[in-house]
């Protein structure tokens, strides 16, 4: 339990003394009236009461001029507040070292800004892939065909390897579910996987579930354009690629 300093309990002691002294005084002053009352009904008893009466009075103002000199002594010994330099009463608990507020010193960070470091980067890496297009496209032709032959179809007729995972999706499901219902739907959880995964890690092993997603929907789509292109020969039939030659089935 915390001691109570010297200099309150002074002060404490100092202001009850003062408030008996005024209590007291405010009683003598208070009886005085009442006793010069009896003086006056004595007057009118007669000479003897009212001789009696008087000296009564003249006891109460005696009593009181004791109390009012009590209560002056007390007032003028009182002591001041314990005061410090130029009439401070604030105590100092302690002494801080001065020093800068803010911290100067650099915390080390694990991110960079887009620009410059990104940016500069990819258009380097932009320059560098035009270049090599344009050098490769000089030496070799591209793998073009003949003019196409409105009187000759192709067999079998296949889409770009890009759209061949829908092409084959439309061998097996209603053009309703295969062009619109399952694209969408694998669209839509794609999208949803980063709302769903709020995990801010670059792990991979923290990012389970965003990794899960992504992987299926690549190996679902990489397994459609593997069939379409390599297992369907004339009519689009499926057909095994080592029975009948990759060539006759696919343009390379």
């Amino acid at each position: 339990m915390a001691e109570v300093p010297e200099h309150l309990l002074r002060r404490a002691a100092e202001r009850k003394a003062a408030l008996a002294a005024q209590k007291a005084g405010a009683s003598a002053e208070g009886g005085g009236p009442g006793e010069g009352g009896g003086a006056g009904a004595g007057g009118q008893a007669g000479p003897g009461a009212g001789g009696e009466a008087a000296g009564g009075g003249g006891g109460a103002t005696t009593t009181a001029a004791p109390a009012t000199a009590q209560v002056a002594a007390a007032t003028a010994t009182a002591a001041p507040p314990p005061a410090g330099p130029a009439g401070h009463t604030q105590r100092l608990l302690t002494v801080v070292k001065a020093g800068s507020i803010q911290d100067v010193k650099a915390t080390p960070q694990d991110k960079v800004h887009v620009w410059p470091h990104l940016l500069v980067v990819e258009f380097v890496a932009s320059l560098a892939m035009t270049a090599f297009l344009l050098v490769f496209s000089a030496f070799v032709n591209a793998p073009l065909l003949g003019m196409a032959n409105p009187n000759l179809t192709p067999n079998p007729s296949k889409a770009p390897w890009y759209f061949l995972g829908l092409q084959e999706l439309l061998t097996m499901f209603h053009p309703m579910v295969a062009g619109v219902t399952i694209p969408g739907m694998g669209l839509i959880v794609i999208g949803a996987a980063g709302y769903i995964d709020k995990n801010p890690s670059n792990k991979p092993e923290d990012r389970k579930f965003a990794i899960a997603t992504f992987t299926l929907f690549v190996m679902f789509w990489a397994t459609l354009v593997l069939v379409g292109s390599f297992f369907r020969g004339e009519g689009f039939n499926f057909i095994l690629p080592w029975r009948q030659g990759v060539h006759d089935i696919f343009e390379l």
